[in-house]
């Protein structure tokens, strides 16, 4: 079994946003999702402090990229930036690496695995006893 290893792209968040500068990211963005389920790492090293536009800028990102069942990861982000994530709720969404190499490595681990569990009749009848 040989298996194909995707492209992760890399784009750099600006360190200001405004209007004109989430319409071309995105516009950017959009035409590197034209491939089936895209990689992306937004590399936020260059954003000192996280406002309304930026986050707006993310999520946006992660919007477009997830029509494509795709995915965002987040890099390089000041630790004021990761705060303000964090007080939006909005570091829930994205995986945070520290840097974007670490970011772009994760993509081509392998997940660990989960052995399923076996449940005899027995231990389900018992767990079902011990939740009523």
């Amino acid at each position: 079994m040989s298996m194909i290893k995707r492209e992760v792209r890399v784009h750099q968040v600006p360190d200001q946003v405004n209007a004109t500068a989430e319409r071309t990211f995105l516009q950017e963005l959009q035409k590197c999702s034209e491939s089936e389920r895209p990689r992306f790492v937004l590399d936020c090293s260059r954003v000192r402090e996280m406002d309304i536009a930026t986050i707006h800028l993310l999520l946006s990102s992660l919007e477009e990229v997830m029509k494509c069942n795709g995915d965002v990861r987040l890099a390089s982000l000041h630790p004021a930036a990761e705060e303000m994530l964090s007080l939006a709720g909005v570091n829930r969404l994205f995986e945070i690496y520290p840097t974007v190499d670490g970011a772009v490595r994760s993509y081509h681990q392998r997940p660990t695995s989960i052995a399923p569990m076996d449940f005899g009749t027995e231990q389900f009848d018992r767990s079902i006893e011990l939740a009523a």
